[in-house]
């Protein structure tokens, strides 16, 4: 009870408890004294501004019962456990948006030690004063992240020795943390703390990092002896944020690990570069259907022989159908002929082998290809023997700008029981080339109206006019003049170009005699 001037009047039995402490009994809290002063003049609207305040270290709530005779009785509803239910919701939030901010923000690095240098730091922002994190073993040795808060982060390989450190061990095997208040502060080795740590270390928590399936690590949080222990809200939001961190760390090191396994096969399929092999030019140029894809159903591989002496084996295919499927049954096809090189020479008998493993095989895919064998002669000319397997016919471009089909002809591999194939040999001189090329080249859509092929006979209207060209320049222009043809978007086939050029440098121009004796093609097989 308050009188007029606000001070206290009379206390039932509760409101003497409370204010028993007091040292001025008559004087009541200071934000009571506010709410009864404004209720006395009128300005206080309770439904609107409930006064509210602290007495002791409990939360209450006033509301005013005038007396009529000057005094106003002010009960108190004691809310504490209200607020403080608030502030739990209220930090529960708040945790619950940093977690997510978290989670997104480990994400958004798929480099392992990127995320656990994000993840250590970000444990010392919302934490700890410092944070140690340790992934799994490579060998002996461990990968350390030191993160102090406000300091830049530290990362080392180095050999640990887990048992050093209670609950490591237990945490790094993927078992459930030990209480942060079972772990003695002072146990904690000197690499476990990480340099300019403030102050004895005096709480600890220590905390696994689940991944998917396996555990990606361990997680250590310090606090100097300043700072308030762990409290079990607290040990509960780590073990969530290691949660997230161990998720991020294992998808990070999942992306790395077939990151580096696709790496390994795109360099298994994709083109070789070429360059001179044997007094012989090879140039080429690859296209995929896709532009986002690296690889696709084309190919070629030039596998030089022993020596000058020997022929190089060249081939170039096209396997039905585009993207990662196709490209897998490419670096089958590819692999075999490697392995047939030493029966090369007999291109027929290649195709016959290639056939067989084709038709035992899971894929029911098919694939073109054209062989040549080349070797160079003594006065600088270029002796090729051609086989087509169901492929375009190799054009040869005189250095006259003359364009010469090549007759070979024969089935493709991989879809009938038995191949069929006609060889045929011809010589290029000194600036000749020989161009093999895919029907993505041919068959590429576009012109004025989008609908028209690039066709055979336009390529080799193009051709006629890069007699003497270098073969670098030749499959450059072949494959510009075929991209400028398809309509801007449109869908294409893989393109694959390959010109096996005899250098001019060799000999004189003109030197060596042709294949027959009208200069063209004869056939052989």
């Amino acid at each position: 009870m308050l009188d007029s001037p606000g001070r206290i009047a009379g206390r039932n039995r509760a409101a003497r408890r409370l204010t028993a402490s007091s040292r001025a009994s008559d004087v009541p809290p200071s934000w009571l004294a506010e709410a009864h002063r404004r209720h006395v003049a009128g300005t206080l609207d309770p439904t609107a501004d409930t006064p509210a305040g602290l007495l002791g270290d409990r939360s209450f709530e006033a509301r005013p019962s005038p007396t009529g005779d000057g005094r106003v009785a002010w009960w108190l509803f004691d809310r504490t456990d209200l607020v403080r239910a608030h502030e739990t919701v209220r930090e529960t939030r708040q945790r619950a948006d940093a977690t997510s901010d978290l989670f997104s923000t480990l994400l958004s690095s798929l480099n392992v030690p990127r995320c656990a240098e994000v993840a250590a730091r970000m444990a010392t922002d919302h934490l700890a004063e410092a944070a140690v994190l340790i992934t799994p073993p490579a060998g002996h040795r461990y990968a350390v992240t030191h993160a102090l808060r406000g300091r830049r982060v530290v990362q080392e390989t180095r050999q640990i020795d887990p048992l050093t450190v209670p609950g490591l061990d237990e945490a790094l095997r993927g078992f459930p943390p030990v209480p942060a208040r079972w772990i003695n502060p002072d146990a904690i080795p000197a690499w476990a703390i990480p340099d300019g740590f403030s102050g004895p270390v005096g709480s600890v928590l220590v905390t696994p990092l689940p991944g998917h399936g396996v555990p990606a690590g361990a997680l250590i949080l310090l606090r100097s002896d300043t700072e308030k222990g762990f409290s079990p809200e607290e040990e509960v939001f780590a073990r969530l944020f290691a949660s997230r961190a161990g998720t991020a760390l294992s998808a990070a090191r999942l992306y790395s690990e077939q990151s580096a396994i696709t790496g390994t096969l795109m360099r298994e399929l994709l083109p070789p570069p070429l360059s001179r092999v044997h007094g012989v030019d090879y140039a080429g140029r690859y296209r995929t259907a896709m532009d986002h894809e690296r690889v696709g159903g084309d190919f070629y591989d030039v596998h030089p022989g022993p020596d000058e002496s020997a022929e190089t084996f060249v081939a170039l295919g096209d396997v039905a159908g585009k993207g990662l499927d196709a490209a897998v049954l490419t670096g089958k096809i590819r692999n075999t002929l490697h392995a047939l090189l030493p029966l090369a020479s007999d291109h027929l008998r290649v195709l016959r082998m290639l056939n067989g493993a084709l038709l035992t095989s899971h894929h029911a895919r098919f694939a073109t290809l054209v062989l040549a064998s080349v070797k160079r002669q003594d006065d600088g000319s270029v002796r090729l023997r051609l086989t087509s397997a169901g492929h375009l016919p190799p054009l040869v471009v005189r250095a006259d700008g003359r364009v010469e089909e090549m007759p070979t002809q024969g089935t493709l591999v991989g879809a009938l029981p038995k191949v069929t194939a006609r060889t045929v040999e011809t010589v290029l001189d000194p600036g000749d080339t020989c161009l093999l090329y895919t029907d993505g080249i041919t068959e590429a859509r576009g012109g004025p109206l989008g609908d028209e092929l690039f066709g055979e006979e336009r390529l080799r209207q193009a051709l006629e006019g890069c007699g003497g060209m270098p073969g670098e320049a030749m499959v450059e222009h072949v494959q510009m003049l075929a991209a400028q043809w398809l309509e801007p978007g449109s869908r294409h086939d893989d393109m694959a170009v390959l010109a096996i050029t005899a250098p001019r440098n060799g000999s004189p121009a003109g030197a060596g005699a042709p294949a027959g004796a009208d200069g063209r093609a004869r056939r052989t097989a």
